[in-house]
């Protein structure tokens, strides 16, 4: 639940961002959303707390890009952050090196989305959850 309102039927457990800059990277999610790295198991992996205040926050990482399949890097996952405003996320994004790749957009009784490109070229949104956008 987010906003007093149901936004997924289903719970994300985890979410993973490869980057070729893990500290690069590291600096540009700290820098857009607050979230703290902490390192855990092999080199250039990061467990990212995304928890703040009484949000409970995603499980998440941040890891040097890696092949799963042999010959096909793994670039980013599809995931969208719930942001308090879309205009200062877009600075943010800007201001830490990223790029909005895609502009505003309302999407009714739901919110504003963003899609932007960050330092190591993962595709994340940011969306103000608003019951009442139109």
């Amino acid at each position: 639940m987010r906003l007093g309102y149901h936004v997924l039927m289903f719970n994300i457990a985890h979410f993973s961002i490869n980057a070729d800059d893990v500290t690069r990277a590291r600096k540009f999610y700290e820098g857009v959303f607050g979230w703290k790295c902490q390192p855990w198991g092999p080199p250039e992996f990061y467990m990212l707390t995304t928890k703040t205040g009484e949000t409970p926050g995603i499980l998440g990482s941040l890891q040097r890009r890696r092949e799963i399949v042999k010959g096909k890097p793994m670039f980013g996952c599809e995931c969208t952050v719930a942001v308090e405003s879309i205009d200062e996320t877009i600075a943010a994004v800007q201001k830490s090196g990223g790029r909005v790749v895609m502009p505003k957009s309302v999407i009714s009784g739901v919110g504003t989305l963003i899609f932007f490109e960050d330092t190591e070229g993962n595709i994340l949104g940011a969306m103000h959850y608003d019951s009442n956008a139109e």
